[in-house]
């Protein structure tokens, strides 16, 4: 018989997290933010954490938000609750002045008139580049502290999953990819008490 305690333990895994990896939701947070949320950490250091989840579109464009900026056919992403009235993104394009590098695919930020003039010269598309309303953030030890006690898994960037795949696929699919010790979270309700 199978025990269910060990089913739904939540088991910590031996990745650290740092600059350009991934925080995965254990599957019964319930918090509005964060409930199945996938989150690429933009920085992580004895300052504290933030970064950006990657799951959470907003069902409007862009463009439907902020007016005088390049027509793109981009959705508009909620990167977590700071700072909701403030935009960010985050590219593959290193040329981007004053954009902050995460990985070596991914950057954050930079001149945002340079962002325009690459909407407009179309370098600039869904594929490349991800808007988000807000971000998430970590005061100095609140994600150590958040970890110890399972809330989150750490795992390596996928950028083509990140950038290409659904949103609501992201974290089943980063799930799976943690392995055995993991895959079964996928089956679990996204809403236990409607069991």
């Amino acid at each position: 018989m199978t025990d269910i305690n060990k089913i739904l333990e939540i088991k910590p895994n031996k990745v650290k997290p740092s600059q350009g990896k991934l925080l995965i939701a254990e599957p019964f947070t319930s918090d509005y933010y964060f409930k199945r949320s996938v989150i690429l950490l933009a920085e992580h250091n004895e300052e504290g954490s933030y970064g950006m989840v990657f799951n959470k579109p907003l069902y409007i464009n862009l463009n439907e938000l902020i007016k005088d900026f390049p027509s793109i056919d981009a959705p508009l992403f909620l990167g977590g609750p700071v700072k909701t009235d403030s935009l960010f993104y985050i590219h593959k394009f290193p040329e981007i002045i004053n954009s902050i590098k995460i990985n070596e695919e991914l950057y954050w930020g930079g001149d945002i008139d340079i962002v325009k003039d690459m909407i407009s010269s179309q370098q600039l598309n869904k594929d490349n580049i991800r808007f988000f309303v807000g971000y998430a953030g970590w005061s100095p030890k609140q994600l150590d502290e958040e970890l110890r006690e399972n809330y989150w898994v750490v795992s390596r960037v996928k950028t083509e999953l990140l950038l290409n795949e659904p949103p609501s696929n992201i974290w089943n699919k980063v799930v799976v990819d943690l392995g055995d010790d993991y895959a079964h979270w996928v089956n679990f309700p996204v809403n236990p008490s409607m069991n």
